[in-house]
């Protein structure tokens, strides 16, 4: 293995004119801004960024899109980029100032200097969970924002980068990052954040630093270059073993490299497949969902340690019957279930179990087996069931239940066995949180109830249009009020959020019950109130009533679930 160097703005350049490209085998770029915000502050600070690993072959290889655009290799030989493509795509967004796609989505990555940053490091790197790189769903339950202006203008400017909001980019001291590279000028940037003659103090610091930005270009990775002699099949078990030895990628990235090893130009039809239950609401991930639908259907079990005994015939099979599987299972959510968008389930492993339930019959369901797997479905999402303990070992079992021809009595069966009672307890909601499969539930009940927004009585949906309209879950009793007297997780109880409207949100900001319950029950009456179990008794609006509200909605709740559940 040969080993080199390069400079950022060399690596940039060899994406732009098309000498660097991606193989099928890679995963696609999922950088949230924050983590490239996080990567330019090591990069401007001199930190360790890691390897490039390439290979340079004349096979020809099956290629991916890069997030990038890219002009078309001039060469006749390809080099092909094995690890580095999410630093290296951001990088060359960010310095050139270009949109990337992300899963499906054409989006810039707009990031803000701060002039005046402070000399120490700032501990604001944020750290993921496995697979959790991803942007959030389009159509989610959104979070209202409680911080005070001032909260959050004291932590930005305790930051040295920062993820562009329009706020900001109004200060004279904050600069564009990638309106920095694109000259070599200082002046533009000085005049805007006051400095008028070389004799300001703020001349020289200022320039050093946004010279220092620009240094960023100069950065040099080392890159490893994989031999000419090594097979496709060979560099693709390099990747697996490189990726899987650092933990960089999830299992599902390295099935997705060893699938396509064996299946040349499978991944644009993965993709189709993946889009097309993106525009039916169901925005799923490749590898963890419908790969593992793929290893379901082809093997009976959803882990992905047999891969590499799959043959192509086998993979191409499990493939056509998956998406057969899966289409059955996103119609019997939306015309059975009532639930029409991936954001609504507790988990995606849902659909793998209705997916596969379906195929072993043929997608024939007497009118019993039909109304049993919806109460199932909608009581394993109520409960979390692949929330619990190993979710793969979870979906092993229901799989070995439907393979052995058992049905949807025996997956209730097994759900029980699991969360013990399977009705809802107002003591089971005490210390949830918006993350709880229950509060994916509690919209659903409510919504079933005829919960509307409270300003446009429009009735409660996770895909409305319109900044104003989108769904957000509001705190009842807003963190502003609490914060002095209650812990974050005592305020974001479950039993303190509804839903209402953005615009909604906002016209109530930090105001407590006390204050705009009246005139909301003068305008609206209870029953919008009734419809999400909210108490409007006045004796339990008052903060130092907070725990007894929390109390008796919890009561409200349950019952509101257990009657959702019981007709279901």
């Amino acid at each position: 293995m040969g080993k080199a160097e390069a400079t950022v703005e060399e690596l940039v350049g060899m994406i732009e004119r098309g000498e660097l490209r991606l193989p099928e085998m890679q995963r696609r770029y999922v950088w949230r801004s924050t983590r490239v915000r996080d990567l330019l502050d090591s990069l401007y600070r001199g930190y360790p960024s890691g390897a490039i690993l390439l290979w340079e072959t004349d096979e020809e290889v099956p290629l991916q899109d890069m997030a990038v655009t890219q002009a078309a290799n001039p060469f006749s030989s390809t080099r092909l980029l094995l690890d580095g493509q999410q630093r290296l795509t951001s990088l060359a967004a960010v310095i050139h100032g270009e949109a990337v796609t992300v899963r499906g989505r054409k989006r810039p990555i707009e990031l803000l200097f701060n002039l005046e940053h402070p000399d120490e490091l700032s501990l604001v790197t944020e750290v993921y969970e496995d697979g959790s790189d991803d942007e959030d769903d389009e159509e989610r339950i959104e979070d209202e924002t409680d911080s005070t202006e001032d909260e959050l203008q004291k932590r930005f400017d305790s930051m040295t980068f920062v993820v562009a909001t329009k706020k900001l980019a109004r200060l004279p001291h904050w600069v564009k990052v990638s309106d920095v590279f694109k000259t070599n000028s200082n002046g533009a940037f000085l005049k805007r954040a006051g400095v008028e003659n070389f004799d300001d103090p703020n001349y020289e610091r200022y320039s050093q630093r946004l010279g220092r930005l620009r240094a960023i270009r100069e950065y040099s990775y080392r890159m490893d270059v994989l031999e000419r002699s090594l097979s496709y099949d060979e560099v693709t078990e390099i990747f697996v073993r490189v990726n899987s030895l650092g933990a960089k990628l999830r299992s599902s990235d390295l099935a997705l490299a060893q699938i396509t090893a064996k299946w040349r130009n499978s991944l644009k039809e993965f993709q189709a497949f993946q889009q097309d239950c993106k525009r039916e609401g169901f925005d799923l991930d490749l590898g963890s969902v419908h790969l593992r639908n793929l290893v379901a259907f082809a093997t009976g079990q959803s882990r992905f340690l047999t891969i590499g005994g799959l043959i192509l015939d086998a993979l191409k099979a499990g493939w056509k019957e998956s998406r057969r599987g899966m289409e059955f299972a996103l119609n019997f959510m939306r015309s059975n279930a009532k639930i029409e968008s991936s954001a609504l389930l507790a988990s995606p492993f849902i659909l793998i179990t209705v997916a596969y339930f379906g195929h072993k019959r043929d997608y024939s369901l007497s009118p019993d087996e039909s109304e049993n797997l919806r109460c199932w479905v909608l009581l394993a999402n109520a409960k979390g069931r692949y929330s619990r303990g190993s979710s793969e070992t979870i979906l092993d079992q229901d799989l070995l239940i439907i393979r052995e021809g058992r049905g949807a009595n025996e997956l209730m069966d097994g759900l029980r066995r699991q969360v013990g009672r399977l009705d809802i307890t107002p003591e089971e909601l005490e210390g949830r949180n918006q993350r709880s499969a229950l509060f994916k539930t509690m919209f659903l009940a409510f919504r079933a109830a005829g919960a509307k927004d409270w300003r446009s009585n429009l009735a409660i949906a996770i895909n409305h249009k319109g900044t104003q309209h989108k769904l957000q879950f509001h705190h009842i009793f807003p963190k502003a009020v609490l914060k002095d007297t209650y812990t974050v997780r005592e305020a974001d109880d479950i039993a303190n959020l509804c839903f209402i409207s953005g615009k909604t949100n906002q016209q109530i900001k930090d105001k407590s019950p006390q204050a705009y319950f009246p005139d909301l029950l003068k305008k609206v009456g209870r029953e919008p109130f009734m419809a999400q179990c909210i108490p409007t008794d006045t004796n339990l609006l008052g903060l130092e009533a907070y725990k007894a509200f929390l109390v008796e909605r919890r009561k409200q709740i349950a019952k509101r679930l257990n009657e959702f559940l019981q007709q279901a």
